[in-house]
């Protein structure tokens, strides 16, 4: 048992002088005070309260040292996560065995045996526990490695050190340096053994596929898939999608070397109903992993038929052919509108005779086309504007401005249509841009794999059909995008300071979306090919934008949720749709949601209105666990129900086949002044962890200056102080 002193020889010297010189000081006082016996005590009581002050001012502590009575203890740290499920251990010269298969051959040796002669050994597995769990269900458990480490600290009060055993591929809880410098701080040393390979293992990996969740039968259905190689070469292939009530489809792909490829194939419903499909990557011969190559998923096929309104003023070329492509598509249902200057409103076969100027009748269209149409005496009406743009942003539905060259486009600019546009127009140039020569659309990097542009399902060749689409002479004037668009296609020649001429743009506009055409002369595609790439690209376009409107509906109700395809964690944002018998929306209702989880938990969910008079309501849930989810809406006004299910997918935090996180394990090593070894090393570090010195005594500190009895005597002693002064007749 010592004092210690947080303060230098040269500050406890100075101390030292101050003290005395305080005293020499008191008893100064006191002498010229007569020497009286009342002023002698607090002569005395004032020393000894400039003695404490300075004592407390040295900090100083009361150092104990206790002795060990416990055996030192060492523990062993094991990784049991999914990942140590990754075969890349060379056994012998022809054999190779997963690294958790390795862990529970040394376990069975009991390598621990050596360390116990000096101390009490601690096994402990982390990560998913034993290896012979199925991997499948420890797939989502995460690896904790600090979690791991600070319990082992908490729980043994004589920790000798820790030896650590992974793969290092932590992916839950906070970094493990943080756990690191605890163990520190207590002088334990953390030795850590690298179980596996610095590479990963030659292997092509179906990372993910993101289908819709629904389907129309009969159109084309791009499915979103990506690749990642771990080989050092590159694979040319053939990926299939297998779907069990028709025949395989298949597409060509060519994975670069050590890279990834994001892709999409076409399919083509047959049947209406749930369909499970399989997306299956051949296995190459050099891989080492089989199991990750393919993927199985759910998607609804459906028979929508979609609403569409074209208005438009003259019956120009793009107007007629775009009308006949739209009257001929079987899962399209049109209806026209067609201004003529200083004329009365056109009429015939799904003509209408005026537009529709309220919510009931506008409710039920998916998407509109603006043509070469403004505001205006015989045209649209600033309420019709406002119309529109509640449809688009609280309904969720589509719209196309497709400007002409009276340039009517520049009056929607300054309607309530303003903030839709998804590109900002040049003033000075309503009547647009027109060409001696032909230009064509050239598809930006975005535009050569989206489904709107989408002519092919290979990304080159579909970009070489765009070249070869005959071209147009006239396009309108378009100054930059605006931000938050997309721009898909750009003209050929012409540029300003912004860049090339964004002609194909798409923009979100609250919940629906919006999509401008810069060019009037897409009817010219039919050209040698008839409706092969002209009615493609229109019913893609309609499709595409009233997607996201008939994700699931039911007579009166309508739910729509973003994202689409969520993952575990993600918030997913509903939005419900009430409708009369009429079609009109519904005001003033309450809205009574539910959702139950795969584990059978049901919860409730708040809906609230959202203003504007569109019978729209909100909310939102954050799925914490993958699989099915069943979400209920119930309206109390119209006494209408709806159920619908949303697949959540639980992202796989435990990959095999990754490398190591050799850098990790370095340095919680080198933190702790520990080692960091490979798993061929173990018997050495175990040796190390042998000749070990015995942990240090515990040093138990009194801290004196920072103890509330020593601030109470101090306290104390001045209150004394002052009253004797008082008594004494010097205050």
């Amino acid at each position: 048992m010592n004092w210690s002193f947080d303060a230098s020889t040269w500050v406890i010297l100075f101390g030292a002088a101050v003290w005395i010189g305080a005293g020499w000081l008191c008893f100064a006082n006191w002498q010229r005070s007569g020497r009286r016996k009342v002023l002698a005590w607090l002569e005395v009581l004032r020393f000894l309260l400039i003695t404490c002050i300075a004592i407390t001012l040295l900090r100083p502590e009361l150092v104990q040292q206790l002795k060990r009575s416990e055996q030192p203890q060492i523990a062993v740290l094991m990784d049991g996560s999914a990942s140590m499920n990754t075969r890349d251990i060379a056994v012998g010269t022809n054999r190779v065995t997963s690294r958790g298969e390795w862990l529970e051959q040394k376990k069975a040796a009991q390598f621990w045996k050596p360390l116990e002669k000096t101390g009490k050994v601690l096994l402990d597995n982390f990560g998913g526990g034993d290896f012979e769990t199925n991997a499948a269900a420890k797939a989502d458990s995460g690896t904790d490695i600090n979690r791991a480490l600070d319990t082992a600290l908490q729980q043994q009060r004589n920790l000798k050190a820790v030896l650590l055993i992974s793969d290092g591929d932590w992916n839950a809880g906070k970094t493990p340096v943080s756990a690191a410098m605890r163990l520190r701080e207590e002088n334990i040393p953390v030795f850590t053994v690298s179980v596996g390979r610095n590479s990963a293992v030659p292997d092509l990996v179906l990372e993910n596929v993101t289908a819709p969740s629904y389907g129309l039968l009969g159109e084309e259905i791009a499915i979103p898939f990506k690749i990642s190689s771990h080989l050092a070469r590159e694979v040319k292939t053939t990926i299939s999608l297998v779907d069990p009530n028709w025949e395989e489809t298949k597409k060509e792909i060519t994975i670069p070397a050590n890279g990834e490829l994001q892709e999409a194939i076409l399919w083509s419903p047959r049947v209406v109903g749930d369909s499970t499909l399989t997306l299956k990557l051949p296995v190459e011969a050099d891989e080492a992993i089989t199991e990750n190559n393919e993927q199985s998923f759910h998607i609804n096929i459906r028979v929508d038929k979609l609403k569409v309104l074209v208005v438009d003023s003259f019956p120009r070329w793009e107007y007629r052919y775009l009308r006949n492509a739209l009257a001929r598509d079987p899962g399209v249902e049109m209806n026209c509108i067609l201004f003529h200057p200083g004329m009365p409103v056109g009429g015939g076969r799904n003509y209408l005779p005026a537009f529709p100027g309220t919510k009931e009748a506008i409710s039920k269209y998916d998407v509109i086309f603006l043509g070469d149409v403004g505001v205006g005496e015989n045209e649209l009406t600033e309420n019709d504007t406002q119309l529109i743009k509640g449809l688009v942003e609280q309904q969720s539905s589509g719209l196309i401005f497709l400007p002409g060259t009276r340039g009517r486009e520049y009056s929607l600019a300054k309607s309530a249509l303003q903030d839709l546009f998804p590109v900002v127009l040049e003033e000075k140039k309503p009547e647009g841009v027109g060409l001696q020569n032909e230009s064509n659309l050239l598809l930006t990097t975005l535009g050569r794999r989206h489904l709107l542009t989408r002519f092919d399902s290979d990304e080159n060749r579909n970009d070489e059909l765009w070249k070869q689409l005959p071209g147009f002479y006239w396009c309108a004037a378009v100054e930059k995008n605006r931000p938050g668009s997309e721009v898909l296609a750009v003209h050929s020649s012409l540029r300003n300071s912004f860049g090339r001429l964004p002609l194909l743009v798409t923009r979100p506009a609250g919940t629906g979306k919006v999509l401008f055409m810069g060019t009037d002369s897409a009817w010219r595609w039919r050209r040698g090919v008839e409706d092969k790439f002209h009615y493609r690209f229109w019913s893609q376009v309609v499709r595409w934008m009233a997607h996201q409107r008939h994700l699931s509906e039911k007579e009166g109700l309508r739910l729509s949720y973003s994202p689409e395809t969520p993952h575990a964690g993600d918030t997913v944002f509903l939005q419900g749709t009430v409708l009369d018998a009429g079609g009109l929306p519904v005001e003033n209702d309450v809205v009574n949601g539910k959702i139950i989880s795969p584990a059978n938990r049901s919860e409730r969910l708040d809906f609230s209105s959202v203003e504007g008079g569109w019978g729209v309501f909100k909310s939102s849930f954050s799925p914490q666990e993958g699989g099915k989810y069943k979400v209920q809406l119930t309206s109390q006004k119209t006494g209408h129900s709806l159920e619908t299910d949303i697949i959540v997918t639980q992202p796989v935090r435990e990959k095999v086949g990754q490398p190591i996180n050799a850098q990790i394990l370095q340095e919680v090593a080198n933190i702790t002044h520990g080692a960091n070894d490979s798993y061929d090393q173990l018997e050495e570090v175990i040796k190390k962890i042998s000749l070990l010195p015995e942990p240090k005594p515990i040093e138990k500190r009194i801290r004196l200056w920072s103890d509330p009895w020593w601030g109470g005597l101090i306290l104390l002693l001045l209150t004394v102080y002052w009253a004797g002064r008082k008594f004494a007749g010097m205050v």
